[in-house]
């Protein structure tokens, strides 16, 4: 065999650094799946089992995202964390009060994270995006500003919810209202990122984490 043929058959090694990617579909199931089960619990046994079987979903998807890309994102680590917090506690002491406000202080959290390093001039969003989007940093602080207000205005109508339903009226809002909303807010977002989109290896990381 010539070095020309061994060249041809050697196969390419992947680019140093290159993250592993979820399959889109596995990805919506991993991001659903808990919810849904908390949803569907709920209705049979109560906030509490729902509560329990949450938790333990959380832990599972992300067991299975790292299996599989061997990195954990940080949007679902920080939702993970407080949902075993406040579900603890929920559990714990029997108050389903915690759950409702692990909603209000997560989307609290990515608000004030997200404009707050603004501030210092740095972008947190491409990495809750796990870099999904390949936009300049200008598009991405337009960005930013609008996810930071949406999860504020997300913290502040379930703080409503939370207090005038009830619990059962809480996790339907919680389900289909919230995933809904959120889907519609991502998907008004096209233009301005077909506005600001660039090509991948010309994206300037140096404002980022």
């Amino acid at each position: 065999m010539t070095q020309e043929q061994t060249t041809q058959t050697k196969p390419l090694a992947q680019p140093a650094g290159r993250k592993k990617k979820l399959d889109p579909w596995l990805k919506i199931a991993l991001e659903l799946g808990p919810l849904i089960v908390f949803f569907v619990v709920n209705g049979k046994f109560g906030i509490f089992y729902a509560t329990g079987v949450l938790m333990a979903g959380v832990v599972l998807t992300l067991a299975v995202s790292w299996a599989i890309t061997k990195h954990l994102p940080a949007m679902p680590v920080v939702t993970a964390i407080l949902v075993l917090v406040f579900g603890g506690l929920t559990v714990f002491l029997q108050n389903e009060t915690f759950i409702k406000l692990k909603v209000t202080i997560l989307y609290s959290m990515f608000g004030a994270a997200l404009i707050g390093a603004l501030y210092f001039g740095k972008l947190l969003l491409p990495i809750v995006f796990d870099m999904a989007i390949h936009i300049s940093d200008a598009g991405w602080r337009k960005l930013t500003w609008r996810w930071g207000l949406f999860f504020f205005f997300l913290a502040g109508l379930n703080e409503v919810v939370r207090r005038v339903l009830t619990t059962d009226d809480w996790v339907n809002f919680k389900v289909f209202g919230i995933l809904p909303l959120t889907i519609l807010f991502a998907v008004a977002q096209a233009p301005l990122i077909m506005k600001h989109e660039i090509p991948a290896e010309d994206e300037d990381s140096e404002s980022h984490f």
